[in-house]
């Protein structure tokens, strides 16, 4: 596992854990969650303990955040989900102070099976049929429609919402017994967590909570849960959000970029059939060069200062087709030998982005996409 190692110098670790817990992206995390977040990327001594150290001394968790005790006696276990969205279960916190929209009640929807959260803003006032048509957007549409849902016995479970929304749904509704409401245990500990989370953030940032929802809700769902030994988005797409933190995983897809004066080599196209050496077949180089750079053509162009031998060659490339030379030789490649075909571009300009997909590799995924090129023979695509 390649990990950035953070010396005890400059209060550098500071700066990390600083980011790690008091970002918007990532909102006051307890020390277990925030030690899985911050160790696939760093590594120092002490890690995990300094970082316990770190959420003990914060002021803002200090203020917010609830001490939690075992309860007594034995809860029902609701049964374990086999598919996502399957199971989910929901709850209100209520009584907040009312936002510029008039909002002053969230709507928490959880996924039993991988702890994938929505916070939704709604009004206590709000009617039935405008919960219903948020449920069927927010859940059904983006997800699919759940066997069964564990809901707290709250005054807006009301037998006259819920029969009828599921009668619609075709689905049951599995209630919380009477005297044990903890059936609802993964709801109440996502409220508590979201109400310390929102909490720090008007601490932090102030303005309105309604404001922070959707950080809030990232941050949530980007965080280690010790239940699922990963985070829920990690669960439910089957990868790790690219987030700030991930300041490393980041510097590895920084695209190619040069400085005008620099020394390139140009990459030679034989598959294009547009530039080739007449004597060595597959055995010629794959750069020529290297030639000074003169001039930047947008964000991924760049115009050579080419020889007299190539002078009928379009002087302006693809970054794709060079390389930064870090030799001071000249590569001992006669030019003269090289064949240009006069009706053609050595390598054509790219014209539009048609397409993007994510190859996916072993260990990583990288983004690819569909190039049309101009080219003299007609539209010409490849994917870069």
């Amino acid at each position: 596992m390649d990990r950035i190692w953070i010396p005890h110098y400059g209060g550098l670790r500071n700066v990390v854990m600083d980011k790690a817990h008091k970002s918007r992206y990532s909102v006051h995390p307890i020390s277990d969650k925030m030690y899985h977040d911050l160790k696939t990327t760093y590594w120092w001594p002490n890690m995990k303990s300094e970082i316990a150290t770190y959420v003990n001394k914060c002021l803002t968790c200090s203020a917010v955040k609830v001490k939690y005790q075992k309860p007594s006696g034995l809860l029902q276990q609701p049964e374990i989900p086999v598919w996502k969205w399957e199971h989910i279960s929901m709850d209100f916190i209520t009584k907040l102070p009312k936002t510029a929209n008039g909002c002053d009640t969230i709507w928490v929807i959880v996924n039993q099976l991988t702890k994938y959260a929505h916070f939704l803003p709604i009004k206590e006032i709000d009617k039935l049929d405008r919960l219903t048509r948020i449920y069927l957007k927010e859940v059904v549409s983006r997800h699919r429609v759940p066997i069964s849902t564990i809901s707290d016995q709250d005054s807006r479970f009301t037998a006259h919402f819920w029969k009828s929304l599921h009668k619609a749904l075709g689905k049951r509704l599995d209630m919380s017994t009477a005297y044990h409401p903890q059936t609802d245990g993964q709801s109440e500990r996502t409220i508590q967590t979201l109400e310390d989370v929102l909490q720090a953030c008007v601490i932090d940032f102030g303005s309105s909570w309604e404001t922070h929802l959707p950080l809030v809700e990232f941050s949530y769902n980007n965080s280690y849960h010790t239940s699922i030994n990963a985070a829920p988005f990690e669960a439910l797409y089957g990868h790790k959000c690219i987030s700030p933190l991930c300041w490393a995983e980041i510097g590895r897809h920084k695209p190619l970029e040069f400085q005008v004066r620099d020394r390139v080599l140009l990459k030679v196209s034989p598959w294009k059939g547009v530039i080739r050496f007449g004597k060595r077949g597959k055995l010629n180089p794959r750069y020529i060069g290297p030639f000074e750079i003169t001039k930047r053509i947008g964000h991924v162009a760049y115009e050579l200062n080419l020889p007299q031998e190539l002078s009928r060659v379009h002087n302006v490339f693809h970054v794709s087709n060079l390389k930064k030379c870090l030799s001071d030789e000249t590569l001992a490649i006669p030019l003269e030998e090289i064949q240009i075909n006069e009706q053609l571009h050595f390598v054509e300009e790219p014209v539009e982005i048609m397409d993007r997909e994510i190859k996916k590799l072993k260990l990583s995924r990288i983004p690819i996409v569909k190039v049309r090129w101009n080219s003299r023979r007609g539209p010409e695509y490849t994917w870069e």
